[in-house]
C-alpha cells in the first residue's frame, strides 16, 4: 500500500465517530454469545461482585447486554447500576418492593437498566414506526413482549433486504440474532456514550 493511501486510511478511521466504533464492538461481543448462551433462565442467584455473572450457557435478555458491554467496553453494569442505585435509590423503579439495592439482581432487570441509561444521558427519542435509519449498530432498544413483560435487545449491524436491522437478544431460546425489531411495542432507545 502506498504511504498516501495508508495515511488516508488512518485519517478516515480516526474520523469514524466513537459511538460507531463502540457500537461495532458491542455487536461483536453480543454475537459471540449466539450458540453459547442456549437457555433462558432468570433464576435468582448470588453473584460475585463486581463482574459477577450467571453461567454462560444461560441467562435472560439483560445478560446479553451485560456481557456485551463488559466484553466490548469493560463496562460492568453490575457495578455501575449498583453504585448509581445506592446513591440515587429513589430514581429507580419500586415494582419489586425492595428497601435497598441488591447487586445480585438489580442490573438484570430491564426497568432498572432503563432508569440507569436515562440517568447517564444515553436515552434517545423513540423513532417513528418504520424509521429504521434512526437505529445505529450497538444501540440498545427496550420493548414489551406478551403485552407487559419488559425486554431489551442490541441493534445489529446486519439488516434485512428491506433495511430493517436485526437484533441480538435472548427472548426465550438463548442468545439469537433475529429480525424482530418491529415485532414489539418499543419503550426505549439508548446509545452508549
Amino acid at each position: 500500500m502506498k504511504p498516501l493511501a495508508v495515511l488516508l486510511a488512518i485519517l478516515l478511521a480516526s474520523l469514524l465517530p466513537l459511538h460507531a466504533q463502540s457500537g461495532d464492538k458491542i455487536v461483536a461481543a453480543a454475537r459471540k454469545q449466539v450458540g453459547v448462551t442456549l437457555n433462558y433462565d432468570g433464576t435468582y442467584v448470588s453473584l460475585a461482585y463486581p463482574n459477577g455473572d450467571v453461567p454462560l450457557d444461560r441467562g435472560v435478555c439483560t445478560d446479553v447486554i451485560i456481557r456485551a458491554l463488559r466484553d466490548a467496553l469493560s463496562a460492568d453494569l453490575q457495578q455501575l447500576v449498583h453504585e448509581d442505585m445506592r446513591s440515587h435509590f429513589s430514581a429507580y423503579p419500586k415494582e419489586w418492593g425492595l428497601a435497598r439495592t441488591d447487586s445480585n439482581i438489580d442490573h438484570r432487570r430491564v426497568p432498572n437498566l432503563r432508569a440507569y441509561f436515562k440517568r447517564r444521558g444515553f436515552e434517545l427519542p423513540l423513532p417513528k414506526a418504520g424509521d429504521f435509519a434512526a437505529f445505529h449498530t450497538g444501540d440498545l432498544v427496550t420493548c414489551t413482549v406478551a403485552a407487559t413483560l419488559p425486554h431489551i435487545m442490541i441493534v445489529s449491524d446486519h439488516k434485512t433486504p428491506e433495511g430493517r436491522p436485526l437484533v441480538i437478544h435472548n427472548i426465550g431460546l438463548g442468545a439469537r440474532e433475529e429480525d424482530v425489531l418491529s415485532n414489539f411495542p418499543l419503550t426505549g432507545h439508548y446509545r452508549w456514550k
